[in-house]
């Protein structure tokens, strides 16, 4: 479509100066309204400016000029100041041939650098993940998949939040009161096992809370004071002293939890390229926030704490080192972004994947890096996403009433199940087949539910209406692969082979048009990190397709040439249908 705008671009200008003798510098584009015939509009109002005359006869003018000098244009028609072009069949075939030729259309090859690296999951150790770590990972996921098709060189990372209070307080409960039990004693996954206990101090905590408040204590005091609290914040000291037994507890505990996640990362289908934990970057941090205290991008208060006054920059001041010497999380972002780039000198940007609660700690970081001299800090993008709720709603993982990531993958696969036998859909297959099937069909719900979503917008999550096998959802786009699959299984034509040009009809002009805008939607999903724009591009793409395939004879056509195109169109709705998804990070079946 680039292409064809370029020239018909090049023929308008041409008319303006064969009909007007002036010289026009640009040419407004965009698509044909549906009550209208065309398939391309040009916008005359703009030219107004450098000629006054009625926009009806200037469109008029300019359509007749390009049906006599541009084969493509074969007729035309005007509504007030738009000229609406009618395209030729030659046009749209040899637009399906290129399309046809390349079963990675869309997609570029990437540079060799500059890269940028995305990050995302990014959790904490005393928990298993979570609804609103999937809808994290998916999106991280999804963005770099998108970045790496619009042609740039992509890492995948994360860090991983393995040190503070909260990992201190699963492993003094665990102490108290695991007697020694493990994954491999319990049959619990490590991040589940590690997570039961943070729930377990939790626990705890309120109950001595409760006393201390009955022993005559503020509800402030008795939250500061609750003896198990103050262990915990012993247990921190002790840990960041190095104490042998702390640290060997911290070790055992979080490579329980390292495993959990990584089977729910298989599961969910996402991976990395590389790890970073928080508690080896945040020494990091510490040393460069020496160094600003020398240059000035920091100051020391009076009780020792160090900061950074951003209140000539619109924000405020910000806390980087505690008074006690102990790192904040700023003093870990810090670290970790100068670490990643030492570590991947092609890094020219990063995009970070978290929720719309840290918007503001995102424009103190990347504020920092820039007063800290780093050039790679101009960019640095935080991909600000809303929450995940539920129709009870918003989770709570210290009282334990998160949904669970990977009950959540178990319960959209078994939804899947139930309605899919419901409605008779895996007739004829193996008990493997179907389970395999349904595993397919569950996951693409989730995922797709997830990412059709605008990232900043907030979801309320329903698993039953995600696998609904109608509407603006993954089953309904993969049962329509899914019966591609099955034409070109019925089909004898020689897929591979130029199929002859015929006369189009408008169905399908359209499903063409909508394979047509694919490259340009993957760069602007890439622009605006949006994998939304990929997923209701592909709703579009199979919304067209279903209105061709009920309407437009596929085997029972009038020649051999209609039958061979027409299998081949589908063909190639279905190839860019399963690269669509694989963006999203979904996978398509071939049988439904």
């Amino acid at each position: 479509m680039a292409n064809l705008q370029n020239q018909l671009s090049d023929h308008i200008k041409s008319a303006f100066k064969a009909l007007y003798s002036m010289a026009l510098d640009g040419v407004e584009f965009q698509s044909t309204r549906k009550d209208f015939e065309g398939d391309i509009t040009v916008v005359t109002f703009p030219m107004l400016r450098h000629i006054k005359m009625n926009p009806e006869q200037l469109g008029s003018d300019l359509g007749a000029y390009l049906v006599s000098h541009c084969n493509d244009v074969v007729r035309f028609n005007v509504v007030k100041g738009f000229l609406n072009l009618v395209l030729s069949d030659d046009y749209f075939f040899r637009e399906f041939q290129t399309i046809k030729s390349d079963n990675k259309f869309g997609f570029v090859t990437p540079d060799k650098t500059p890269a940028v690296m995305v990050e995302y999951s990014s959790p904490n150790t005393n928990k298993p993940l979570h609804l609103g770590h999937i809808r994290n990972n998916l999106l991280g996921y999804s963005v770099a998949q998108i970045l790496e098709a619009s042609g740039q060189k992509v890492y995948k990372t994360q860090i991983i939040n393995d040190r503070g209070i909260h990992i201190c307080k699963s492993m003094l409960a665990w102490q108290r009161y695991g007697q020694g039990e493990t994954p491999a004693s319990t049959g619990l996954k490590g991040d589940k096992l590690v997570g039961k206990y943070y729930v377990k101090f939790d626990q705890i905590y309120k109950q001595e809370i409760a006393v201390l408040e009955q022993q005559g204590k503020s509800e402030a005091e008795a939250k500061t004071n609750a003896p198990i609290l103050l262990e915990a914040q012993k247990m921190l000291r002790d840990w960041e002293a190095g104490n042998p037994e702390v640290v060997a507890l911290w070790n055992t505990m979080n490579q329980w939890v390292y495993e959990g996640f990584e089977a729910t990362y298989n599961n969910l289908g996402v991976d990395f390229d590389s790890y970073y934990y928080e508690s080896q970057t945040y020494l990091l941090g510490k040393s460069f926030i020496e160094e600003g205290l020398k240059t000035g991008v920091f100051f020391r208060k009076d009780d020792g704490s160090v900061w950074c006054d951003l209140s000539d920059d619109g924000l405020d001041e910000k806390i980087v080192l505690r008074a006690d010497g102990t790192a904040v999380y700023m003093t870990q972002d810090i670290g970790t972004a100068i670490q990643r780039v030492k570590d991947f000198p092609d890094v020219s940007a990063m995009v970070y994947t978290v929720g719309n609660e840290q918007d503001y700690h995102f424009k103190v970081l990347f504020l920092i890096l820039k007063k800290l001299g780093f050039n790679w800090a101009k960019k640095l993008h935080h991909l600000s996403y809303g929450m995940v709720d539920l129709p009870s709603g918003k989770m709570k993982s210290r009282e334990g009433t998160v949904v669970d990531a990977d009950d959540l993958i178990d319960e959209m696969t078994a939804t899947a199940k139930t309605i899919s036998q419901e409605l008779g859909k895996l007739e004829g297959y193996s008990e493997t087949e179907k389970n395999q099937t349904y595993a397919t069909i569950g996951l693409g719900a989730l995922k797709y539910f997830i990412l059709k979503v605008d990232p900043k917008k907030s979801i309320l999550f329903d698993p039953k209406a995600s696998v609904d096998f109608q509407g603006n959802t993954g089953p309904f786009i993969q049962y329509t692969y899914a019966r591609i699959q099955a034409i070109l299984r019925k089909s004898d034509v020689d897929l591979n082979s130029d199929s002859t040009a015929i006369e189009l009809s408008d169905k399908e002009k359209l499903v063409i048009k909508q394979l047509q805008l694919f490259p340009a939607t993957i760069q602007q999903a890439a622009a605006h990190f949006s994998p939304a724009l990929i997923a209701n591009y592909t709703y579009d793409l199979v919304k067209e397709f279903n209105s061709f395939y009920q309407n437009i004879p596929i085997f029972g056509a009038d020649s051999q040439a209609e039958i061979c195109f027409r299998v081949q169109l589908c063909e190639v709705v279905g190839n860019t249908i399963k690269n669509a998804f694989s963006l999203l990070g979904i996978q398509v079946p071939q049988r439904m």
